[in-house]
């Protein structure tokens, strides 16, 4: 595949965001090459176009594979994978904030939940105990209000992000 100067651009680019979201800089290539080729890419195309080590591509593509935004397809007569990204942006979103949440929002709100019933019994003060407590309460509001929303139908969740910070018209105000 031939880059074009912006195809370069987004890959060197999401590259970089990938780095600021803790992920390897070529995995965040890749994943980015994969989200603007028109068509799916083997491994060893994959190598020839980012210059990147086939061990580096096969270890970020494992990785993809694991965060679900990267699928392995078999075609008739080809003993070789084919990957591509999740291709609708509306999943490719939904997919990254639920494996966000799964991997680090839930283990923190489990270990919360230990650290409130442990300070019960240790000796940690009021003042500490109300702060932990308002951390669970706060963080767990938010998780509950995420799954909320996330059970709406798609065409109800854009017209809640469409609708942005206008709904404040609808809320009360405050004073």
């Amino acid at each position: 595949m031939n880059l074009t100067p912006a195809m370069q651009d987004f890959i060197l680019h999401w590259g970089e965001m990938g780095a600021k979201w803790g992920v390897n800089r070529s995995v965040a290539q890749i994943h980015a090459l994969l989200h603007i080729s028109p068509k799916p890419m083997t491994a060893d195309e994959i190598c020839e176009t980012l210059t990147l080590a086939r061990s580096n591509v096969s270890t970020a593509l494992k990785e993809l594979q694991g965060w679900k935004l990267v699928q392995a397809k078999r075609e008739l007569g080809d003993r070789r994978a084919h990957f591509t990204s999740v291709r609708d942006m509306f999943d490719l979103v939904n997919v990254v904030i639920e494996g966000r949440r799964e991997r680090e929002f839930l283990p923190t709100l489990l270990a919360l939940h230990k650290v409130r019933e442990e300070a019960q019994t240790d000796g940690t003060g009021p003042d500490v105990r109300a702060r932990i407590e308002e951390t669970l309460t706060t963080m767990q509001m938010f998780d509950d209000w995420y799954r909320d929303v996330s059970k709406l139908s798609r065409s109800v969740q854009i017209a809640v992000l469409k609708l942005g910070g206008r709904i404040a018209r609808f809320l009360p105000k405050s004073g």
